[in-house]
């Protein structure tokens, strides 16, 4: 952990730090841009290789679709008080996700003509679910259950098995639970290529949704264009907003919570308390001795931060800079400085409300923008699998009120063609 104070001589060279961007190398690039170039050309063949190479799981064509006895029987044997939580969840996820999609709506303009739009549901959605060191349940429930929500027919899954092309039973019967249609035991860059451009085995999707590795977040990166993409998410995050009120075994709780998920994540700590600051330092050293995740704990550490600030002033203006992913305000009076900050992925107001509830129940995705991307992008919802399409209805009298607007512009612009297609339609007067 590193220590900052508003006094030091390079504060203010640490703060050019916070206006952060993910860039890829160029190693990175041209590798992920090999890989996607192999898929296009090879298709399953190319996905049984990279699966061999990266996982050393040794699959046959046959093995890549996760077979519908295979998910019935994860459904079936799931432990009873994990079907429950992912019940609960999924309940909260679609009653938040409901409210967020949009609606048809159709008005008129000021001639007087109908105009609107229709929302639908995209049709096929890809979603990734990371492997790694732990079978990511709460992703699955985070996206597939916006998906169910907006109504999408066919919900594509792509997540890594393991050496031997096995997945968590309890992944499997969350996807399930939560609308997966179809499930493909394949993972990194070679699952976003095959969701984009298909192969024999996968067809293609209209969308890809869904946190990945650095590798997994260049994949969407290239293949948009080729098919929409929701966020390029990077490693977590959470910054804490906090003054001499709060508990500081909470605030080690939250920095620790976020910091396990592996070696890049990063916390930090924003107060105005020097007591504070010291006591957090403290118990965080007490409470890493009982975490489980102790090599992924020591790693991610080192990105830590603990920042002594001027006053809450400076730590909204920091909070702002950093953009974070996860933004906990434990103050005495949280709505008023949540009520300033303009680049964050979701606010958790006063300390008593954990982050880890929010990622596992309650109610909002927890695929949120990172990498201070927070300052452009918002976080998953529902509205997010669905497209829009404009519509209009013109009949002659609003036609007519149009025309002088559309000739004028079509002179300017000197399209012709343009003009006259709006002037064939009326009955020429006398």
């Amino acid at each position: 952990m590193r220590i900052f104070q508003y006094t030091d001589s390079d504060f203010n060279k640490w703060l050019g730090t916070l206006n952060r961007t993910l860039q890829p190398t160029c190693k990175m690039r041209s590798c992920v841009q090999k890989i996607i170039q192999d898929v296009r050309k090879r298709g399953d063949l190319a996905l049984l290789y990279y699966t061999k190479k990266f996982s050393g799981g040794e699959l046959e064509e046959s093995q890549l679709r996760v077979d519908k006895q295979e998910v019935s029987s994860a459904v079936a044997t799931l432990l009873p008080s994990t079907s429950r939580a992912i019940l609960a969840a999924r309940a909260n996820l679609l009653k938040f996700a409901r409210r967020t999609l949009r609606k048809n709506w159709s008005s008129r303009n000021m001639q007087g003509a109908m105009i609107g739009e229709r929302f639908d549901p995209f049709d096929r959605v890809g979603i990734y679910v990371p492997g790694g060191t732990a079978p990511l349940v709460s992703s699955a429930v985070m996206t597939c259950t916006l998906a169910m929500a907006a109504g999408v027919q066919e919900i594509v899954v792509a997540t890594p098995g393991g050496a031997d092309g096995s997945i968590s039973s309890s992944l499997l019967a969350a996807l399930a639970l939560c609308g997966a249609t179809e499930i493909y035991r394949i993972g990194g860059v070679q699952a976003i290529a095959a969701l984009a451009y298909g192969t024999k085995t996968v067809a293609s999707v209209r969308k890809v949704f869904g946190p990945g590795n650095p590798y997994v977040v260049e994949a969407k990166r290239q293949v948009f264009g080729r098919t929409s993409v929701d966020l390029l998410p990077g490693p977590s995050e959470v910054l804490v907003i906090a003054d001499a009120s709060a508990r500081p075994d909470w605030i080690a709780a939250d920095l620790l919570a976020q910091s396990e998920h592996g070696s890049e994540s990063v916390a930090v700590l924003l107060t105005d308390s020097p007591q504070l600051l010291n006591k957090v330092y403290k118990t965080i050293k007490e409470q890493v001795k009982f975490c489980s995740r102790k090599t992924q704990l020591r790693d991610s550490l080192k990105n830590a931060c603990l920042v002594l600030c001027k006053g809450m002033d400076q730590c909204v203006q920091v909070a702002n800079k950093f953009s974070s992913e996860h933004v906990s305000v434990a103050t005495c009076n949280p709505e008023e400085v949540a009520g300033q900050l303009m680049a964050a992925g979701a606010i958790f107001l006063g300390g008593i409300s954990p982050i880890a509830v929010g990622d596992f129940l309650a109610g909002l995705s927890h695929e949120l923008p990172t990498g201070g991307t927070g300052k452009s992008f918002s976080g998953l919802t529902a509205d997010q699998f669905q497209r829009r399409t404009s519509i209009f209805r013109f009949n002659e009298d609003s036609l007519r009120k149009s025309l002088p607007f559309i000739d004028t512009l079509c002179q300017v612009e000197g399209l012709d063609a343009h003009a006259y297609s709006a002037f064939v339609r009326l009955p020429r007067k006398g």
